[in-house]
């Protein structure tokens, strides 16, 4: 255990007081659950820079990561829908989840048969991850109180769910190959 993989596991600590604060309707709680939700943005960052940095990369790192990723995205898009549950958000939010779930399959998948690097991060990923990411922040911060600035989140989400479709197709357009083979 190294400190990479600790802040990993304080941000999945994290994930059930970020839940709580947005299922709680009173005033400054969605802002606390963006703050909440900040940090776990900063670990993520954070515990791959100093893996790398002091080359304390680690396997359980490694999956444990992405998993975190993951359950902290889909946690709080869970908890968004259950807020505000108009398509506006259900949609994007499914779809983003329904990928998570299908490329997380699909590596898994890939690894097993020994092309684990056919489906490694692109940049349409990562472009992905920065719009989800600023989109769900800002959503969380003005869930009490809607307007403008959470009209901004949600059309950020709906682009995030677009980019999303487009890595998706082009994860399993590298795969295809491997899939339909044998």
């Amino acid at each position: 255990m190294n400190l990479p993989t600790w802040l990993t596991l304080f941000r999945l600590a994290l994930i059930p007081f970020v839940v709580c604060l947005i299922f709680v309707p009173a005033n400054g709680y969605s802002e606390a659950a963006a703050a909440l939700f900040g940090i776990a943005l900063v670990t993520d960052w954070l515990d791959g820079h100093l893996a790398r940095r002091w080359n304390q990369a680690s396997a359980f790192g490694a999956f444990l990561d992405p998993v975190a990723d993951k359950l902290v995205v889909c946690a709080v898009l869970v908890m968004l829908v259950y807020r505000d549950p108009h398509y506006y958000v259900a949609l994007p939010a499914t779809i983003i989840v329904g990928r998570e779930l299908t490329i997380s399959a699909l590596r898994e998948w890939m690894a097993e048969l020994g092309n684990r690097g056919i489906v490694s991060v692109g940049p349409i990923g990562k472009y992905k991850t920065v719009v989800q990411m600023i989109a769900i922040f800002i959503m969380l911060f003005n869930l009490q109180d809607g307007g403008g600035w959470y009209v901004a989140g949600t059309i950020l989400l709906a682009i995030s769910a677009v980019l999303t479709l487009i890595s998706m197709v082009n994860y399993l357009r590298q795969a295809w190959p491997h899939l339909t083979s044998g």
